[in-house]
């Protein structure tokens, strides 16, 4: 079934550039090494699962914990495609991490899929990335 695309309204559209920015900043404080910074773009009772399958870290201060640790290892993201939207309350984006893990110097594939609730503020983050996404650098 074709998309009705007079769903996509003024107020639709604002709340996917939204979602995209949100997407965009969160990369951003990442790769400033600010784990405080993408927290704060967390709602209060939030969870990520990064990689899917890999148990879930629910609530700000696992959140915060998972994210100092993450930012400490040098790691840096670079998009590799716009982020996307939805009519919905998520959003996606792809990009790539290089890091080092295990002492070697690695590249992985990523794609995260966000959820937003009514306040804008990512209430869960789930990370697509497996053991073959792993690339040495």
């Amino acid at each position: 079934m074709p998309i009705d695309m007079t769903m996509t309204t003024t107020t639709t559209t604002k709340k996917s550039a939204a979602m995209k920015a949100a997407l965009l900043d969160y990369v951003a404080a990442f790769n400033a090494a600010d784990a405080e910074r993408v927290v704060a773009l967390f709602a209060d009772d939030a969870t990520v699962e990064d990689p899917v399958g890999s148990p879930v870290i629910a609530g700000r201060e696992s959140i915060l914990a998972f994210y100092r640790h993450a930012t400490s290892l040098g790691a840096h993201l670079e998009v590799v495609a716009a982020p996307r939207g939805s009519h919905g309350n998520a959003a996606a984006l792809c990009f790539t991490v290089y890091a080092q893990l295990q002492g070697r110097s690695v590249r992985i594939d990523v794609t995260d899929v966000m959820t937003f609730g009514a306040d804008g503020r990512i209430t869960g983050m789930r990370a697509f990335w497996g053991p073959d996404d792993v690339q040495p650098q």
